[in-house]
């Protein structure tokens, strides 16, 4: 069986992390990704530590391996009038475009949108940027945390008393960035069906990320009072909505409905606690009995009373709990099956695939070469020209 997006080809010119995980969830699920780097290092992550031994050293990174398993690559110097002409010969037989470079460099380069909807109109050409292809800050430098401080997330991380805490995962990176590029990319790909013409996909960062606060903008929107950090419900501000120390770590509490706070009551002989639910006061008292255990005592009071006590785990305890969301890649030359996480959804009947090697830096340049016709002289000369590599 074949991937459910097989047949799709795409060309992913990005680099890091927000295009390098869209093109990933597109590689998994059947898509064809060629990776477009340029004659120099190619896409930095490439040389980030730790490096898999024996890996050939291109390759050997398993942050770069991590985004970028089950795609080939090919270097191209679009700098060269030579390097733009392939570019424009692969835009011709692709599905999709995707790139992550700030507005205006693919048109001053000769091989934005409007040149290459010309050589193809059914291309799906992606955009991803900090703030989107219009508007007054369109060419501002950022980075996630940029961009989930102008969206209003990080004003609104931590607690009252305390500084605006900056996420562990890069909400606008992935959420903000490489999901909301992959959905806009299967949506275009979808109405391509009935229009047959390709289209541009504009996604912004920051406006992806501000999307995750859909009801806390809601409520705003309709009674103008501002959320202040530490004060929203699902943000610390519920006695019953919460982390707490245990007695040899943390525990999270999720008893949001009456029937889940009904059964830690009773489960801990507390009816006393009933009518206490919305009660930011009880936390103390929580905070008090929840001590009182350990996480593995707390865990098996959940599994007796089904309250919606979970451990807080370590990244290395939440990975042996969920060995089945890790896959082993058989990297060339590594001297071991690179681990990394997979796919992470599941299809019954076209599954995805997420065990398939990384590309060396230009791995696959004259294979693309000759699959476009290109012949082995042509691919020489375009290496003596160093518009290829």
């Amino acid at each position: 069986m074949t991937g459910p997006l097989h047949g799709i080809r795409v060309l992913d010119l990005s680099r890091l992390l927000p295009g390098g995980f869209c093109s990933l969830l597109l590689a998994d699920y059947g898509a064809d990704v060629l990776k477009v780097e340029d004659t120099g290092l190619g896409d930095g992550l490439r040389w980030a530590p730790p490096q898999h031994a024996g890996a050939e050293p291109s390759a050997a990174s398993a942050l770069f391996l991590a985004l970028n398993r089950g795609k080939r690559s090919i270097r191209i110097d679009l700098k060269l009038p030579e390097g733009r002409a392939v570019l424009l010969q692969l835009a011709r037989e692709h599905d999709v475009l995707l790139e992550a470079f700030r507005p205006g460099v693919m048109d001053r380069l000769g091989v934005g949108y409007q040149q290459l909807r010309a050589e193809n109109p059914r291309l799906v050409y992606c955009a991803i940027t900090g703030y989107g292809q219009e508007g007054p800050d369109r060419g501002r430098a950022g980075h996630d945390l940029n961009y989930v401080a102008r969206a209003g997330l990080l004003g609104l991380s931590g607690t009252g008393d305390g500084p605006p805490l900056p996420p562990v995962g890069q909400i606008a990176d992935l959420g903000g960035g490489a999901l909301m590029a992959a959905f806009g990319i299967l949506a275009a790909l979808h109405e391509r069906e009935r229009s047959g013409e390709g289209q541009l996909v504009d996604v912004s960062m920051t406006r992806g990320a501000q999307s995750w606060l859909a009801l806390v903008a809601a409520r705003f929107l309709a009674d103008g009072v501002a959320p202040e950090r530490g004060g929203l419900e699902l943000a610390g501000a519920l006695a019953c909505y919460r982390p707490y120390a245990c007695a040899d770590g943390w525990v999270a509490l999720g008893a949001l409905e009456a029937k889940f706070w009904r059964s830690l009551c009773l489960g801990l002989g507390r009816e006393d606690l009933l009518e206490r639910h919305s009660d930011p006061a009880v936390a103390g008292e929580l905070e008090a009995i929840f001590a009182a255990r350990t996480r593995a005592e707390w865990a098996a009071f959940d599994d007796e009373h089904g309250c919606c006590v979970e451990p807080v785990l370590g990244l290395d305890e939440a990975l042996a709990r969920a060995s089945e969301n890790v896959v082993e890649v058989a990297q060339p030359g590594a001297s071991a099956p690179v681990r990394l996480l997979g796919p992470p959804i599941a299809l019954s009947r076209t599954p995805p695939d997420g065990t398939r090697p990384g590309p060396a830096l230009g791995a696959d340049t004259d294979a693309v070469l000759a699959g476009l016709g290109y012949g082995a002289e042509a691919i020489e000369r375009l290496r003596a020209q160093a518009a290829v590599a």
